[in-house]
């Protein structure tokens, strides 16, 4: 059991109190408001968070709080025409629902449900000095908030950080509608509207202080016509330039909100945010380290609503480091490779995509938005990109990949199958997960990600798995004699998600062996098996390599599970419990 200090009670340090709490970890939870503050105060953020991120978020336990009340089920995007590209409009479905609960809802009822079982919460406006007293008695400290002096503790990485001033003006608005909420056909749906070199506005159904609401953010391109939040003062001048930038910039809206009300006195936000990665290890001026999360290492645009889902997948992420560290220090190094992992595994990929939307669209990319008006593949592949912003890499950022992908996603709609139906159906199937490596004649490391792994034969011994043709990475796999099967451990699925995703090394922070061949044998993993191929077959849009295992190994340790789209633990049935 460990002493842990959490400083900063919102979204990623909430849910890490809970979930160290819930491990039998010592925790104390710093907030600078009680719970009652926080829910009769101003509203935080727009969040919206996305599957992959529900799949670990803590339990709110809420009525209403849940995606069969208020599920987001997909995008409706509009973009304004301009002389050189015309007017898209689309819809498209994710393929599992997304849910907005109001930052001051939930974070007070996470803080309430870790009193309420026994926690150590404290109300507490945290400094430095503070923050040295607390490094001193403590086993580890986790600063949450990047507000005020406990940002400075930080250090910008200007590697990761290609802005240094404001890319939007940002307005949050929470109100009730005219209409009832499934009046509308895509009433469940994100609204994305862009108008390009002016700004943009989405909405979509939450559940705030008030019961069900609708969430309307504005982001306009400072210095632009939608830039006028500045000279506003009140929350009722805030409604009012919400519903006149309405009626000027996105006509097509307004009759949605002429009536709206505010549905709280605290729901207004206006702000400008500066997208920065900041360095994980936090200096203090004794030497001493602490350990950033959330927004104090790394702060998004809304635009693509990546906040959400970034807290909450780092501090999953960090409760599970933590749980496996044992008795060990925490000391610099391992806070600086916990938040790497993070960010070679999740972050990287929504900072890079939220980074990238603010810039000016690329001409394949304005295509590829055009061709899915007539695609709804196409437009599905896009819309599940704000759950996972992996599945965009490397074909948004490249004209040939995109042109690939494009023609590969509409081959699929002549498919006897509706193959994105077929495929969540064999996600039934629950399956470990492993990493497969190889070394190519030349040296280069390869590995990717499969959960297409099964035992063939006993004598001789035999295993296959099941790469795909359009696999970046099957060249250097058709041109070795060996490869490494390695099983997953269950706080290894930050390295699933590394290699399940094209990068320029892949290997990076992973710690590994040379084996048979100089094959790469992971650390860490439940299990190994070094094989020596000795076949390959041609199996549709697949082909099966099968391979002889020369060692294998066993660890103790609990598997990484792939089940229904996310990755679970391995838990003892009750009837044998």
């Amino acid at each position: 059991m460990r002493t842990i200090a959490i400083v900063g009670a919102g979204e990623s340090g909430a849910q890490l109190a809970l979930a160290l709490q819930h491990a039998g970890h010592r925790v104390a939870l710093y907030s600078d408001r009680d719970p009652e503050q926080i829910r009769s105060g101003a509203i935080t953020s727009s969040q919206c968070v996305f599957s992959s991120a529900l799949q670990v978020q803590q339990p709110m336990s809420l009525a209403q709080a849940s995606t069969g009340d208020l599920g987001i089920t997909g995008m409706h995007l509009h973009v304004e025409g301009t002389e050189t590209h015309p007017a898209v409009d689309w819809q498209g479905t994710l393929d599992r629902p997304a849910l907005s609960v109001d930052q001051r809802v939930k974070c007070a009822h996470w803080i309430e449900a870790f009193i309420e079982r026994g926690g150590d919460f404290r109300v507490e406006k945290v400094g430095v000095q503070r923050l040295e007293e607390l490094t001193a008695t403590q086993d580890l400290v986790v600063v949450c908030s990047g507000k005020g002096e406990l940002g400075q503790v930080f250090t910008t990485d200007r590697a990761k950080t290609p802005f240094d001033r404001p890319q939007r003006a940002v307005a949050v608005t929470y109100v009730k509608p005219e209409h009832g909420r499934r009046e509308e056909t895509d009433a469940s749906m994100i609204r994305m509207n862009m108008v390009p070199g002016v700004g943009e506005f989405f909405t979509f159904p939450g559940l705030s202080v008030n019961g069900p609401c609708q969430m309307m953010v504005f982001e306009a391109v400072p210095g632009g016509p939608m830039d006028r939040w500045d000279r506003v003062q009140s929350a009722a001048e805030h409604l009012e330039t919400s519903l006149e930038l309405l009626r000027e910039y996105f006509p097509h809206e307004y009759p949605r909100f002429r009536a709206a009300v505010l549905n709280d006195p605290g729901a207004c936000l206006r702000g400008r945010i500066t997208p920065v990665v900041r360095s994980a290890v936090g200096k203090l001026p004794s030497g001493r380290n602490v350990l950033g999360l959330g927004d104090a290492v790394m702060l998004n645009d809304p635009l693509t609503g990546q906040g959400s889902n970034n807290a909450t997948i780092a501090a999953d992420h960090y409760a599970r480091a933590i749980n496996v560290h044992g008795d060990a220090e925490f000391h610099e190094d391992w806070m600086a490779r916990t938040f790497d992992e993070f960010w070679r595994g999740w972050g990287q990929f929504s900072t890079t995509w939220t980074n990238a939307m603010l810039r000016q669209r690329k001409p394949w990319q304005h295509e590829v938005l055009a061709n899915a008006q007539q695609h709804d593949s196409l437009a599905t592949a896009l819309v599940n990109a704000f759950d996972d912003p992996r599945t965009l890499f490397p074909w948004w950022f490249d004209e040939e990949e995109a042109k690939e992908f494009t023609d590969r996603i509409v081959a699929e709609e002549g498919a006897r199958l509706d193959l994105r139906d077929f495929r969540s159906t064999l996600g039934q199937f629950a399956t470990g997960v492993t990493v497969v490596t190889t070394r190519t004649p030349q040296g280069a490391k390869a590995g990717m990600t499969a959960n297409s792994f099964t035992s063939v034969s006993m004598d001789p011994p035999l295993v296959l798995w099941c790469p795909s043709k359009f696999a970046p990475s099957l060249a250097d796999f058709e041109s070795s004699t060996h490869f490494a099967i390695n099983v997953l451990e269950s706080s290894q699925h930050m390295i699933s998600r590394q290699f399940a995703t094209p990068s320029d090394d892949k290997f990076a922070g992973v710690d590994y062996t040379e084996g048979v061949a100089g094959v790469p044998v992971l650390d860490g993993a439940v299990a190994t098996f070094q094989c020596r191929t000795v076949a390959r077959h041609d199996a549709g849009d697949h082909f099966i390599y099968v391979g002889e295992v020369e060692q294998y190994l066993r660890a103790e340790g609990d598997p990484l599970v792939f089940h229904a789209g996310a990755y679970h633990r391995t838990a003892l049935h009750p009837d044998f419990s």
